[in-house]
């Protein structure tokens, strides 16, 4: 399951129009990266973080669906850089850490082994999330690539927030806690994928 692979051209259909008018009106790349970077926590730890997983998931979505708007003002505007690449990265993994966080705050909240396993799978998630990105920006920096994995983030985000949604709705809270045990394991297994990818490569070049 690799979603992040087949959503970029619906978001280029669906945002363009949106990156074309902030465009116009001469809004920075930069400003939309963090400004969608400051939503995202602010919906997270506002709403998940206290309980609220419907409106919380929800408009999690809806953020997180506008997060290519910024690399499609830079192509309209043909300033795609090194810098915007750096900025946009690092604003996502803030923005991970800030939902993982978040739901990990409100697992405190249910009762039992149950929140116990919630709020574990959660705060394992982070470090996890951040070390899938960073195998493969690391293997770039030495002129490898990673880009390979069972989970991109996309996919984790969609797994999560939907298992929020579910259970907003009314499933029991293992429908979460199953969530993101997937999303945790499937998270190691990238880090070993991208790993294992990174050693092929070397040995092919004898390095």
């Amino acid at each position: 399951m690799v979603v992040g692979q087949h959503g970029r051209g619906f978001s280029s259909t669906l945002f363009g129009p949106v990156a074309r008018t902030l465009v116009r009106w001469k809004v920075s790349p930069d400003v939309v990266t963090v400004a969608g970077t400051v939503a995202t926590a602010a919906v997270a730890f506002g709403l998940l973080a206290r309980g609220h997983l419907v409106s919380g998931s929800l408009l999690l979505g809806v953020v997180l669906l506008t997060d290519s708007i910024d690399g499609l003002m830079a192509r309209e505007t043909h300033r795609n850089s090194a810098w915007g690449a750096f900025l946009d990265s690092t604003m996502d993994r803030f923005g991970d850490a800030s939902i993982y966080s978040a739901i990990a705050v409100y697992a405190l909240s249910v009762p039992g082994a149950l929140g116990t396993w919630t709020f574990g799978f959660a705060l394992a998630i982070v470090p996890l999330a951040l070390i899938v990105s960073y195998a493969r920006a690391r293997a770039e920096g030495v002129g490898l690539t990673a880009s390979v994995g069972i989970a991109e983030r996309s996919d984790r985000l969609i797994i999560s927030l939907l298992g929020c949604l579910l259970v907003g709705l009314g499933l029991p809270a293992w429908v979460l806690t199953v969530a993101l045990g997937w999303v945790a394991i499937a998270s190691f297994i990238t880090v070993l994928q991208r790993m294992a990818t990174v050693y092929r490569q070397v040995q092919a070049h004898g390095a």
